[in-house]
């Protein structure tokens, strides 16, 4: 298993996490996944048999129900794992069981440490933006929890690039903590971070976390154009994380993923996810499954290596268009870029070569 700095932290993270959205069943959360204590243990088990130190959770998981479940499965061993979890959704029926308040966030935490069994949160994430509490304000609980050990890390999630900028600037003018990380939605089934969030990373050294890699299962290798998918599969309907606008590229790209499986006698889900961890920035990328033996096939990912070849064939069927003012920055700028521009741009100027 291969280690990679958690954005500019001096912290060393697995290059894939643990996701535990599957873990408990309540709910809604029940179309994703079940996962009960026993099946939770044995699969964490696996995670670090192979080398995983990182499980990540969210209090809105199953209304606390997986925070709970990975308690347990950790209880004995919690110096082994780095734990990250989240707060920001709803958490009950109150005006301030939800955003990032002072009260909620503090709140929150209190609640994940209980729920976790656990003294301190490796790395606490804002679960989405709240444009209606001032930067400051959150800013200003996470620097209370990181001073009273309760956190060690802050990162953020779901935000847009100003977004995100707008929060750094806010704790360097402040003296506050610093997001060391961003965990977002990137696969080879929408590539739109690329556009704003991970040029973001690349200058401002900030560690992505990727969620749902191969797109809610969607890349695994299942849903071909034209082949009924395996029952029980949510086969694009469901679940609507995440929404699919070309549902004919995305067809074309899983034909590329399982010809380069193919090619190395592995699942076209290894070969996703292997993707995903040789582009820019990219720290770790967050795996989930329903059963040990997808938990298994998606951590033998880590040991892949796929070839330029294949890389750049990837590549070609799964590029998002250049949007405004990409576009006119590539016909016009291109003799100025930064290694920041370069992770959009790079590769469409070296097609037109």
């Amino acid at each position: 298993m291969e280690y990679r700095t958690l954005g500019s932290s001096g912290l060393r993270v697995s290059v894939l996490t643990m996701g535990t959205m599957t873990f408990g069943g309540r709910d809604k959360f029940n179309l994703v996944g079940s996962t009960d204590i026993g099946e939770a243990r044995a699969q964490i088990d696996l995670c670090l048999a192979a080398g995983v130190n990182l499980i990540d959770t969210a209090d809105v998981y199953s209304n606390g129900l997986s925070e709970e479940i990975v308690g347990h499965a950790v209880k004995g061993r919690r110096d082994e794992v780095l734990l990250a979890t989240k707060v920001r959704m709803p958490m009950g029926p109150g005006p301030n069981d939800a955003g990032l308040s002072r009260h909620h966030i503090i709140t929150g935490c209190e609640d994940s440490l209980r729920r976790l069994g656990t003294d301190h949160i490796d790395l606490y994430q804002v679960h989405e933006w709240d444009g209606q509490t001032p930067l400051e304000e959150t800013l200003e609980a996470l620097d209370l929890l990181v001073s009273s050990g309760k956190v060690r890390y802050v990162g953020a999630s779901n935000y847009t690039a100003w977004q995100l900028m707008k929060a750094l600037g806010t704790a360097e003018r402040g003296g506050l903590p610093r997001f060391v990380s961003q965990q977002i939605y990137y696969s080879l089934q929408a590539r739109d971070a690329e556009y704003e969030l991970v040029p973001l990373a690349v200058d401002q050294g900030i560690g992505v976390l990727v969620w749902s890699p191969l797109a809610g299962g969607l890349l695994s290798g299942k849903y071909r154009r034209g082949v009924q998918p395996p029952a029980g599969s949510r086969h694009l309907s469901d679940w609507n994380e995440p929404p699919v606008y070309d549902q004919e590229k995305l067809y074309d790209t899983i034909e590329v993923l399982v010809a380069v499986g193919e090619e190395h006698g592995v699942s076209a889900a290894q070969v996703a996810l292997a993707y995903l961890l040789g582009k820019p920035a990219v720290t770790s990328l967050v795996v989930g499954a329903r059963t040990r033996e997808q938990l298994a096939d998606n951590l033998a990912a880590a040991d892949l290596v796929l070839s330029a070849e294949q890389q750049a064939r990837l590549d070609e069927v799964s590029r998002p268009p250049l949007l405004y003012p990409y576009w006119h920055q590539a016909a016009t700028a291109s003799d100025r870029l930064s290694p920041a521009d370069l992770t959009l741009l790079g590769p469409h100027l070296e097609a037109k070569k």
